[in-house]
């Protein structure tokens, strides 16, 4: 791999990672296109990681700041309250983790990946349609049950190709909750889980590979930069209303993906 690519594959990651979209599909395509080899390349995955991690602490500062300070209050208050449900929506994230991680990878390398993120891309497609269409009534915040199965949603976007933003943000809005606070509590939701990740795969020493560290630096700043736009151009397309445009690029993704495999 070289600079050049690890900088459009940081900017691939760092604009997905946030856009209901898909940042494991949109990476891998982008890797087959590339023809940046899959199986040696996890330290650098879990850099663009990390970046996006940073990008999203950056954007969601002053949240983030006034949750830490709330959290380590005598009483009971509504900070330790939204941490707690960040806390139950990490539950499922955490099974799949646990009893399936090895199965996941292994698909990321198979011959069929391709076929499989066009599958899921649709799926993604159908998932934000259904949500933009919807008009459940709205909640003035996000419960514990509700966080559980938006967890659930962040669970099942494992699979490469179904989107996790798309997933947890499609899945509150149907569960009725605003806009602003589903957008918001889907990035803030996920810092754990891929910091855990992160932690992990150190701790198991996997993470040797023959990249470069100009390689590494040279994504991990082109995912921060354009993960911190993306994060904000996001929140404000929640707010707006405008998944559907979301869902007709998916769904022209999948279908291109579907012929590129058969074909």
């Amino acid at each position: 791999m070289d600079t050049l690519q690890a900088i459009l594959l940081g900017i691939v990651q760092g604009i997905t990672e946030f856009l209901p979209v898909s940042s494991s599909g949109h990476l891998q395509i982008a890797k087959a296109l590339l023809g940046v080899e899959l199986e040696e390349n996890l330290m650098f995955d879990v850099t663009l990681h990390a970046a996006t991690v940073l990008s999203t602490i950056v954007v969601l500062w002053s949240e983030v700041w006034r949750l830490l300070k709330g959290l380590f209050s005598r009483r009971f208050t509504p900070e330790q309250a939204y941490v707690l449900k960040i806390v139950v929506s990490m539950i499922p994230i955490g099974i799949v983790g646990c009893c399936f991680k090895d199965r996941i990878d292994a698909m990321l390398n198979a011959p069929w990946i391709l076929a499989l993120v066009g599958g899921m891309l649709l799926l993604t497609a159908a998932l934000l349609a259904f949500a933009y269409y919807a008009r459940p009534r709205e909640k003035e915040h996000i419960s514990y049950r509700d966080a559980f199965i938006i967890g659930i949603a962040q669970a099942l976007a494992a699979m490469p190709g179904l989107s996790r933003s798309g997933s947890t943000i499609a899945t509150g809005l149907l569960l009725g909750n605003k806009k602003a606070a589903v957008a918001q509590f889907s990035f803030l939701m996920v810092l754990a889980p891929i910091l855990g990740e992160t932690l992990l795969e150190i701790v198991s020493g996997e993470l040797t590979t023959g990249i470069g560290s100009m390689q590494l630096a040279a994504g991990f700043l082109a995912a921060f930069l354009t993960g911190c736009a993306a994060c904000k151009f996001m929140i404000e397309m929640v707010k707006r209303g405008k998944l559907i445009w979301f869902a007709l690029y998916c769904a022209t993704a999948g279908l291109i993906a579907l012929i590129s495999w058969f074909c």
